[in-house]
């Protein structure tokens, strides 16, 4: 259920092309939206029967609970998933990347917050061995996109410290820095935006102020024969 960047900009929710198909598609997404940003997670049946199309209809569609969320958080993200930066500086492309990005989960934050509710409820039936068959909801567009912001430091880092700086982004990236700084530490979204930029440009500079260490070191030490 993982979904690349490029994979969910091409599905616009068209299904096959226009027609009848394509709009009983729409209806269910932008039914299955507004549930969800009323803070609901819905499943299958539940968007049917609110959107007044039948259970076997609906599951043409999507096939379970995990695809249709999928298919909404595509929706929430929106331009988000193919944001592109002409910038070569990484903690220029990181900003970029922010300022396009959090308010636009800020605005869909119930929907994104229902599905992390249902990732989490699945962790949970896995560890009980309750799941079942059930397909997995994953997460893992954050990935992509960070990759791409600090996509400048790929020939300076080694790869795991680029790794590594991609993985200390993806911390302050996403739903999880709404509830944390929001609803947590109370902040509005001008001083959560704030506190985000700052710890990412911090994350940034810091790596590549590491890197320039340890090859200053490197080329200091003698080599012994």
């Amino acid at each position: 259920m993982n979904v690349s960047r490029q994979q969910a900009s091409d599905d616009d929710g068209s299904g096959a092309a226009r027609g009848p198909r394509a709009r009983t598609r729409r209806l269910m997404l932008e039914t299955a939206t507004r549930l969800m940003q009323a803070g609901a997670t819905p499943s299958v049946s539940e968007v049917a029967e609110a959107a007044e199309v039948s259970r076997a209809t609906a599951y043409r569609y999507f096939p379970s609970q995990a695809a249709l969320v999928q298919a909404v958080v595509n929706e929430g993200l929106g331009p988000i998933l193919t944001w592109k930066s002409a910038s070569t500086d990484p903690e220029r492309r990181v900003v970029e990347l922010f300022d396009t990005a959090m308010p636009r989960i800020e605005a869909f934050e119930a929907t994104f917050k229902a599905a992390l509710k249902l990732s989490l409820d699945q962790w949970a039936r896995r560890q009980a061995g309750t799941l079942g068959g059930e397909p997995a909801f994953t997460r893992g567009h954050r990935v992509d996109l960070l990759k791409d912001a600090i996509a400048p430091l790929k020939d300076r880092l080694p790869p795991h410290e680029f790794k590594r700086l991609a993985q200390a982004l993806s911390l302050i990236f996403g739903v999880e820095v709404l509830i944390v700084l929001k609803d947590i530490w109370g902040l509005d979204s001008r001083k959560m935006m704030s506190v985000a930029q700052w710890a990412a440009g911090a994350l940034v500079r810091a790596a590549v102020m590491e890197s320039m260490t340890e090859g200053a070191r490197s080329a200091r030490t003698p080599v012994l024969e």
